[in-house]
């Protein structure tokens, strides 16, 4: 078995010596640093070596890539934030619109029809005058005659059967009663909702 050798004291490296091979270690980081980290990296040439070496563009290229991957960074979250901005102020005005819609029904009536009842809604309108409506039925469905009568003058508008619901608008074409003769030909009872606004004098029921 081979035994290496123990150095003696004469060999080994004397306080001094390992002080100033540390001075210099550090003394050579440092000028590392100065002429080609800090040029290299950071753009930032205090001793003018890392302009001749090429070093300080280089500096200035990753430093420019830095800055403008910034830039964009700040511009997508501005981005970001603006359309999170415009998404709630659409919110906004839509829920606004939704809640006008829902709230700007003029007249609104809910009736009941049992198999083979009728019931007679009219618009009191004038010629030429335009109103907006929305039928809902739920539970069966009716038969319907959308018409208007006055002034010894009658015209039909519309007419269906086993009708669930329609909306749409009417204009009328004379003066006088402008709405809806509704009956239940179903075998069972139908609710009917009629929602209506627009340009007529009053919402009555006929007898």
């Amino acid at each position: 078995m081979f035994n290496a050798k123990k150095p003696s004291l004469d060999e080994l490296p004397s306080s001094a010596q390992l002080i100033r091979s540390t001075a210099i270690a550090a003394a050579s980081a440092v000028a590392i640093l100065v002429t080609v980290v800090l040029p290299a990296e950071y753009n930032i040439d205090p001793t003018g070596i890392g302009g001749v070496l090429g070093l300080a563009e280089m500096g200035e290229i990753k430093t420019q890539l830095a800055e403008e991957a910034e830039a964009d960074r700040l511009l997508e979250l501005e981005a970001d934030e603006q359309s999170s901005l415009m998404n709630d102020i659409f919110g906004l005005f839509v829920g606004a619109a939704h809640a006008q819609e829902v709230e700007a029904w003029r007249d609104e009536i809910t009736f009941t029809l049992a198999p083979g009842d009728s019931a007679d809604w009219k618009m009191v309108m004038d010629e030429g005058q335009t109103a907006e409506y929305r039928v809902i039925v739920e539970g069966g469905r009716v038969n319907f005659d959308l018409h208007g009568h006055g002034g010894g003058q009658t015209v039909t508008y519309e007419k269906g059967r086993g009708s669930s619901g329609s909306e749409g608008e009417v204009t009328a074409d004379f003066d006088g009663q402008h709405g809806w003769f509704w009956r239940n030909r179903d075998s069972q009872p139908a609710t009917v909702t009629v929602q209506v606004r627009g340009e007529y004098a009053e919402f009555v029921q006929l007898d």
